[in-house]
C-alpha cells in the first residue's frame, strides 16, 4: 500500500441491494484507488412499505451476501470497516435481527443512518471527482435513486440543502404495480398515472428544502440510472467504465422511460445490460429519473458509478 493510504472497507446496504468497497483511501492527497467492488442484489426491503417488517427470507438473503463480502474483507486486510444501512432497516420493526446478523458476520455493528447523512455521503462520493476548470458547472443537484427512497443533494463544495423522500425503484413497483402479488405486464395507463402522481407529491416535498431548480448540474446515481446509460448507449453488457461520467439527454431518457412502462417482463429481461435483479424494477426507477428531468428542466444527466460507497470510503480514511 502506498505511504499515507489506508485500506478500508465501505458496506452500503440498501432496499434493493448491497454493495461492497475495499480501498486504500488517502485522504489529505484526496485519492482512492479502488481494489475491489460488488454488488448482490437482495431485495432487502421485500414488503417493507406493506408488512413494516424485514421478512425471513430477505435478511437470508442479506446475511448470505455479507458472509461472501466478509471473505473479500478478510482477504484483502482492509484495516477499518463501516456498515451503512439506508431505508429499509429505518423503516422496519424488527431491524433488531438484522443488527445482530449483521455484527455475527462482519463483526461491526450497521449505522442505521438517517436520510439527510445517506444524502451527504451520495454528494460526496459522486462530486469528488467533477471538480477543475473543465468539470461541469456547479452548483450539482445530486439525486441517488434507491430501492426505498430517492435522496436530493444540491451543494458546490458544500452541501447547500439536502432531503430524502420514500420513493424509490422497489417501493414505488410494489405500491403501484403489483396486482394479487405480482408485477403486472406491462403496467396499465392507471397506475402509471398513479405511480406519477406519487413521485410528484415527493418532489414536492423535496421542494421545500432543497433548491432543485438552482442547481446547473444533474448528477444521477444508482443503479436505474446507470442502467438507463446503459440501454441508452446500446452497450452489449454492463460496462462501468463506460457508464462513469456518461451524458444521456432528456429526451433520451423519456424515450427508454417510455418503453420500459410499456414492455413486458421477457423484453426487459432481453436487454443485455439489465440486471436480472433489476428487470421489475427499472420502469419505476427511470420514471423517478425522467420526473426529476422534467421538474428541474435538466437537458442532461450526468451518470456517476461513484456514490455513497464511495463517500462511505472517504468518511472512514
Amino acid at each position: 500500500m502506498p505511504p499515507g493510504f489506508t485500506r478500508i472497507a465501505a458496506v452500503d446496504c440498501g432496499t434493493n441491494s448491497i454493495r461492497l468497497l475495499v480501498a486504500d483511501v488517502n485522504p489529505a492527497g484526496g485519492e482512492l484507488l479502488e481494489l475491489d467492488r460488488r454488488m448482490t442484489i437482495v431485495r432487502l426491503g421485500q414488503d417493507v412499505d406493506r408488512t413494516g417488517r424485514l421478512a425471513p427470507e430477505a435478511l437470508e438473503r442479506t446475511f448470505a451476501a455479507c458472509r461472501q463480502y466478509a471473505e473479500v474483507i478478510r482477504e484483502l486486510g482492509a484495516a477499518k470497516v463501516r456498515f451503512v444501512a439506508t431505508s429499509a432497516s429505518r423503516d422496519a420493526s424488527n431491524r433488531d435481527d438484522f443488527v445482530r446478523g449483521v455484527v455475527d458476520i462482519l463483526g461491526v455493528e450497521p449505522e442505521v443512518v438517517s436520510g439527510e447523512q445517506e444524502a451527504e455521503y451520495s454528494f460526496t462520493g459522486a462530486t469528488k471527482e467533477l471538480t477543475g476548470d473543465d468539470g461541469p458547472a456547479r452548483p450539482y443537484l445530486v439525486v441517488d435513486i434507491g430501492g426505498g427512497s430517492t435522496e436530493f443533494v444540491v451543494g458546490d463544495e458544500h452541501v447547500r440543502g439536502a432531503r430524502s423522500v420514500d420513493v424509490g425503484c422497489v417501493r414505488m413497483t410494489e405500491r403501484h404495480l403489483v396486482r394479487d402479488g405480482v408485477v403486472t405486464d406491462p403496467p396499465t395507463e392507471e397506475q402509471i398515472a398513479a405511480m406519477r402522481a406519487d413521485i410528484e407529491r415527493a418532489l414536492d416535498l423535496a421542494e421545500e428544502t432543497v433548491p432543485l431548480r438552482e442547481a446547473r448540474t444533474l448528477v444521477g446515481l444508482a443503479g436505474s440510472v446507470t442502467t438507463v446509460s446503459a440501454i441508452a448507449q446500446e452497450l452489449p453488457e454492463y460496462d462501468s467504465e463506460r457508464i462513469h461520467h456518461s451524458r444521456v439527454p432528456r429526451e433520451k431518457v423519456r424515450e427508454i422511460t417510455e418503453w420500459l412502462l410499456h414492455s413486458t417482463h421477457a423484453e426487459r429481461a432481453a436487454v443485455p445490460s439489465m440486471h436480472p435483479g433489476r428487470v421489475d424494477v427499472i420502469a419505476a426507477g427511470a420514471l423517478v429519473l425522467l420526473s426529476i428531468m422534467e421538474r428541474t428542466g435538466a437537458e442532461e444527466v450526468v451518470v456517476s458509478e461513484h456514490d455513497i460507497l464511495d463517500g462511505i470510503a472517504w468518511s472512514v480514511a
